[in-house]
């Protein structure tokens, strides 16, 4: 019988867990594998909602995140250590996910080992390398070398041949993400309890629509952030709407976000939800406001709009698709558009109803059977 391969999945932040849990849950099912799972855990309290809801226990915890902390100190120690787990497990595989410092350090820890990575979620491109910054860079400099990229869209395969990947290399198995909300809109659907948090601010702001909003960027800190909230403040002045923000634990949002809408009687500025909540955040909103790329995925698989509050996307298939609108941090642009979908109900018909291009909820199946035979 065929040995099985060891696959070391490595993660740290929220959105990575998101979109890993699935492919996780999988190889862990799978006896064609012995998976192992390595975290960082660059964000910490956000990551452990989601390693909770999904069960997942990680072998590794490097628990890296120090108060503020730099980029390259976070690089730094996020290679050393991701190399030290690395030398101890000897995995045939390693796994990282999107964009972030983690996904980088922890390639190029499996590079200079020659042990080959799969990289998921491969391929997108905002083409400006400051926006967003620093995962425009990061995802690029995985994509250099990767030996297996996970696509998710024949958009982002197409963009790893232009940077003449090998074409054999390049498989498009959907996004993750979408599996994730699948399986997350289950449980609770089987376990309202999971996402009852949310109840009293549903019947607070019963009879007008909600709007979702997130917002944490690190291109957007300063004046995008001001802009933002000056945009929220302006459209919160209508009686037919409510806004619920889950406000990013980073400094830099709460700050200006507290300062510019605390008080406001339309407007919840509220703690991070943890995935059940978000994925009710998506299901109970009317549009969402978002400089994230994760939302741009998710909201369409629930028929939402989405503006994108930022001056470029790496995933222009929701764009060309008419799921979202890219809508940048100008306040006169964000008010002017999202007055448009509350006003216009053709409009709002057209971004809703229009095909989620991102997946169909079988993505982390496609790419077991690709590192089963890679």
């Amino acid at each position: 019988m065929t040995s099985r391969r060891k696959i070391l999945t490595v993660f740290g932040t929220r959105p990575e867990a998101i979109k890993l849990f699935p492919l996780v849950h999988a190889l862990a099912q799978d006896e064609r594998f012995e998976s192992r799972v390595c975290i960082s855990a660059q964000h910490r309290e956000m990551l452990d909602q989601v390693l909770e809801i999904a069960a997942i226990m990680p072998d590794h915890d490097l628990d890296l995140m120090t108060p503020g902390q730099t980029l390259d100190a976070l690089t730094a120690r996020a290679l050393v250590e991701i190399g030290k787990v690395l030398d101890l497990e000897q995995p045939d595989w390693v796994v990282v996910q999107g964009d972030t410092t983690t996904v980088m350090a922890g390639a190029i820890a499996a590079y200079y080992r020659k042990i080959p990575v799969c990289h998921i979620e491969a391929g997108l491109r905002s083409g400006d390398i400051h926006h967003p910054w620093p995962e425009e860079v990061n995802r690029r400099v995985v994509g250099s070398f990767a030996a297996l990229h996970c696509a998710p869209t024949e958009n982002a395969r197409g963009a790893l041949l232009r940077e003449n990947v090998d074409p054999a290399s390049v498989h498009v198995t959907g996004n993750t993400v979408i599996d994730a909300l699948h399986w997350v809109t289950r449980r609770v659907a089987d376990e309202p309890s999971l996402a009852s948090g949310l109840a009293d601010l549903e019947a607070r702001f019963a009879g007008k629509r909600i709007i979702g909003m997130t917002s944490h960027r690190r291109e957007n800190f300063g004046a995008g952030m001001q802009n933002i909230a000056n945009a929220v403040r302006n459209f919160a002045s209508r009686d037919d709407i409510a806004v619920i923000f889950p406000v990013h634990l980073n400094p830099n949002v709460r700050a200006v976000m507290n300062g510019q809408l605390a008080g406001l009687d339309n407007v919840a500025l509220i703690e991070p939800l943890d995935y059940p909540h978000f994925a009710r955040l998506l299901d109970i909103s009317h549009l969402m406001l978002t400089d994230s790329g994760g939302v741009q995925e998710e909201a369409p698989a629930l028929g939402k709009p989405v503006l994108v509050m930022r001056e470029t996307t790496e995933r222009p298939e929701g764009v060309d698709a008419g799921t979202a609108k890219l809508v940048g941090t100008d306040a006169e642009t964000i008010v002017r558009e999202t007055n448009r979908l509350l006003d216009d109900e053709a409009a709002y018909a057209a971004m809703a109803r229009a095909h989620n291009p991102f997946g169909d909820g079988h993505s982390a199946a496609r790419i077991a059977d690709l590192l089963a035979t890679a």
